[in-house]
């Protein structure tokens, strides 16, 4: 039971980094100016809120799964065209630069494509296809207590359990 619960958080946190979830937030953020801009009364913006929920949630889905990914991947938001908030330098508390191959701190990747598929119980995998057809694939492979990470069959990097659990730990604060 334990395994799979360590292999299941390992596979979430390897995808949920792959998808590039964390960006800006553009599409909601139109919602938000509209609102803002609807009504110069704090009570009613809460109130337009309050009534746009639905709205909010289906908004935050697209940043989530589509906007945010692109801006990931291309190193841009689609659409503020703003650089990508996960290259902003901030003192971090987990410092992992250092033990990545320098090709994996930057973006952008030109991506027009990618998949992502589990292909064991211990293996997760991305396929991208970039712009110029060239195709990227990246793999997590947990063994033991730790989780390799390969871009073309290229180690880039290693991490314990622990280490990925306190990254998933930090990034929900």
């Amino acid at each position: 039971m334990k395994k799979i619960i360590l292999t299941t958080l390992a596979a979430m946190t390897v995808a949920t980094t792959l998808t590039g979830c964390m960006g800006q937030m553009a599409v909601s953020g139109v919602v938000t100016k509209a609102n803002l801009t609807a009504v110069d009364n704090r009570y009613a913006r809460a109130g337009l809120y309050m009534l746009l929920s639905p709205v909010y949630a289906f908004t935050a889905s697209a940043d989530l799964f589509v906007v945010n990914t692109i801006e990931f991947w291309t190193g841009t938001n689609p659409i503020t065209g703003k650089g990508a908030v996960v290259d902003i330098k901030q003192d971090a508390i987990l410092k992992v630069n250092d033990k990545l191959n320098g090709a994996a701190t930057t973006a952008p990747l030109k991506v027009s494509s990618a998949t992502i598929q589990q292909l064991d119980d211990n293996t997760l995998q991305m396929t991208a296809i970039q712009e110029d057809g060239s195709v990227v694939i990246m793999r997590g492979e947990k063994a033991n207590d730790e989780v390799s990470f390969f871009v073309n069959d290229e180690l880039i990097s290693v991490a314990s359990v622990a280490e990925l659990e306190a990254y998933q730990a930090a990034s929900r604060s």
